[in-house]
């Protein structure tokens, strides 16, 4: 705290909108010039490094700052509209591969696709065209389905395949062979070793160049969950070949709330390569535009695209990938599994499980202490950011400001759930003494026939106006006097009892809050236990949420009667809070700013070590609960959908010696708006959040 005051008082607050400003002349360029100058001065005074290029100013077109500017300004245009007019954008049985195509010189697609032919399963091609010519594409191989989409000559291969990412055309896919037509004429012209023909023959040689070379590509991407990037021998290249695009890449990373390290790249030069579906996917989160990219001048360096190139490799790190140059896969460890890409039924790694949120629907309760009409919506829109960039509000895209007293909704729900892996909901389930509270959707749920599995939470702590359950200004408490907490399995036994309802080992899961705030709940538990027994239930698989000594956790869930814990994060995990200086921060914020990439690899190194075969791992998108607390909140910053992967890949390989009905891994959350705990798409990262998930849940 005293070093960002000392920051604020001594440097002030770089002015937010100096991009759009540049235009007004020197007088504007040496005023940025003075507070970079003395932004710099603090720095060195708090003994803190400075990148080599820092104080010349710099306005390039995918500044933060401009793209700050930009995402206020109204809904962007994430790729070309004309694509809309091309029937149904992404395929609607869609195979398991896909190859991105970008053509500039058509009279090098048949080349491309003669080599496609070698791939041993079945893809969809997906063609980025920026020739301003007709291209027809033959059928070949196992190819099923194609798409020729239309784009600018704007951004090299790189706009467009943003473009394509930003569409979602290539969601559905687990792996992607990215190729284009590059001729490399400007190879000759500065003296680099072969020509751009030889250059292209050599990357389709050893990325395609016969099945049985694709089949041991695949083989290693099944049997490694670990490998992110394969591409050209000579083509893994270093920080040596940052080239000019450092500064561009930095602006980039900021957008996904990470510093860039200079002295750590690796990265596939030649924007050619076989990659996880989420490497490319990812890109989403960087809410980029057409407006990112340079004019086409024939630059060879220092442009928007030359930085996303980079970028590419830097973010497969993030994702705990790796990135690796095709002599040195390794002998996959189970030959032939590159037919589970044929379509065949694939079984999630591990049982993934977000928690689910009800409130979004009024209740009479809800409009008596908020105000008629109040659902969690309410809270979402009406929050603002509190430092420069900050993602609030957050907004739905895809399922909208829903309403859960939709069946619609609810199946919408469980498809987009399914899709990535998601095994089942956990519900919050709010019981007061006897009353239920926020029931409506779960019950709707119980007397409908979505197929999808669900289970329970009680969340048994107090109903307060500050959403924090403590004892401070209660609108709804807890009385295990007046009603004891053994009636509540009466209230759920309808729920445990449907064929729907989630088991470990033909045990029903429930989960408690808070247990401890129950007198003597090893009781209440034996109690439990013998009324679903005598219901016809059959036993129970309780667990208690793991919140730590601050909020009365239990260290030993046998001896009061659970059989596992999980986890929750945040709760009990490593708060560790970061250096506010360049968030340009509010200065009347009185919250707490924490590290998301130092939770979850805190956690990721926990769950490693945890050799308790009944505590269950759990992740969080993220969390930052502005939208209730404003001024007070707490929030994790660095939350990007690539660590959040990397953090799933850690708890997946923690959980995969357990019998596979062990392998449970809760996920905060699945729709936890005002908390930004959130699965569902987003205005700001789509579905990136959710198919890191299913990249590893399908690894």
């Amino acid at each position: 705290m005293l070093e960002g005051t000392l920051v604020r008082r001594a440097a002030g607050r770089l002015k937010r909108g100096a991009v759009h400003h540049l235009s007004s002349g020197r007088q504007e360029l040496g005023q940025v010039r003075q507070r970079l100058q003395l932004r710099g001065r603090v720095y060195r005074a708090l003994g803190r490094d400075l990148p080599q290029d820092y104080g010349r100013p710099f306005f390039p077109p995918a500044s933060f700052d401009a793209w700050v500017a930009r995402t206020g300004e109204g809904r962007p245009v994430l790729y070309p509209p004309a694509w809309r007019t091309y029937g149904r954008l992404v395929v609607e049985q869609p195979s398991r591969i896909a190859v991105l195509m970008h053509v500039h010189f058509p009279e090098l697609v048949d080349e491309l696709v003669d080599q496609l032919a070698h791939i041993p399963v079945p893809f969809d091609l997906i063609v980025t065209n920026s020739s301003g010519e007709d291209v027809d594409i033959r059928p070949v191989g196992a190819m099923r389905n194609c798409r020729v989409l239309p784009v600018d000559n704007h951004g090299r291969d790189i706009w467009p395949t943003v473009a394509a990412v930003n569409s979602g055309v290539l969601d559905p896919y687990l792996l992607v062979l990215k190729v284009h037509t590059k001729k490399s004429a400007w190879r000759e012209e500065h003296e680099l070793a072969g020509d751009g023909s030889t250059w292209r023959a050599g990357f389709l040689e050893q990325l395609l160049g016969n099945r049985t070379n694709v089949e041991v590509i695949l083989d290693a991407f099944r049997s490694d969950p670990g490998l992110g990037v394969v591409t050209a021998d000579g083509s893994v290249l270093g920080p040596e070949f940052w080239g000019d695009n450092q500064r561009n890449a930095r602006e980039l990373a900021r957008r996904l709330e990470f510093w860039l390290d200079d002295d750590s790249l690796t990265f596939p030069a030649g924007s050619m390569y076989w990659c996880r579906g989420i490497v490319l996917q990812g890109l989403r989160a960087l809410l980029m535009t057409e407006a990112d990219f340079e004019e086409e001048r024939g630059q060879v360096n220092g442009t928007t695209a030359h930085a996303v190139e980079r970028l590419i490799g830097v973010l497969t790190t993030e994702a705990g990938l790796s990135t690796v140059e095709r002599s040195l896969l390794p002998r996959p460890a189970v030959p032939g599994s590159h037919q589970d890409f044929d379509g065949r039924p694939l079984r999630a790694r591990a049982r993934f499980v977000p928690f689910y949120l009800p409130q979004f629907h009024p209740t009479p309760e809800n409009d008596e202490w908020w105000g008629t009409g109040f659902t969690e919506w309410t809270n979402v829109t009406t929050t603002r950011p509190v430092f420069h960039g900050h993602y609030q509000p957050r907004l739905p895209t895809d399922l909208g400001f829903y309403d859960l007293r939709s069946d619609e909704v609810r199946r919408a729900q469980a498809q987009l759930a399914s899709f990535a892996g998601i095994e089942g909901f956990m519900y919050y389930y709010y019981w007061f003494a006897g009353k239920r509270l926020l029931h409506r959707p779960i019950e709707a749920l119980l007397a409908s026939d979505l197929e999808f599995p669900f289970c329970l939470m009680w969340a048994n702590e107090n109903w307060t106006r500050r959403w924090d359950g403590n004892s401070q200004d209660i609108l709804l408490a807890q009385d295990y006097d007046r009603v004891p907490a053994e009636q509540f399995i009466e209230d759920v036994a309808d729920f445990l009892a449907d064929p729907r309802y989630m088991t470990v080992e033909g045990k029903k899961i429930l989960a408690v809050y808070r247990p401890a705030q129950m007198p003597d709940f090893a009781r209440v538990a034996r109690r439990w236990r013998e009324i679903a027994r005598q219901k016809g239930i059959g036993e129970l698989f309780l667990l208690h949420v793991d919140v730590g000594h601050s909020m009365q956790g239990l260290d030993d869930a046998a001896s009061h009667g659970l059989d596992g814990s999980m986890e929750f994060p945040p709760h009990n995990m490593l708060w560790k809070g970061i250096d506010r200086m360049d968030l340009h921060m509010r200065h009347d914020f009185h919250g707490n700013a924490m590290s998301y990439p130092a939770l979850a690899d805190d956690a990721a190194a926990r769950a490693a070590r945890d050799d308790n075969p009944n505590h269950f791992p759990g992740a969080m998108v993220t969390f930052d609960n502005t939208a209730r607390r404003q001024l007070s909140s707490d929030f994790w910053f660095g939350a990007n959908p690539y660590v959040f992967h990397r953090w799933l890949q850690a708890l997946a390989r923690a959980v995969t010696d357990r019998d596979p009905d062990r392998r449970l891994i809760f996920v905060n959350a699945w729709n936890e708006w005002a908390e930004a705990a959130v699965l569902e798409p987003t205005d700001r990262h789509g579905r990136s959040f959710l198919l890191a998930l299913r990249d590893v849940a399908y690894s």
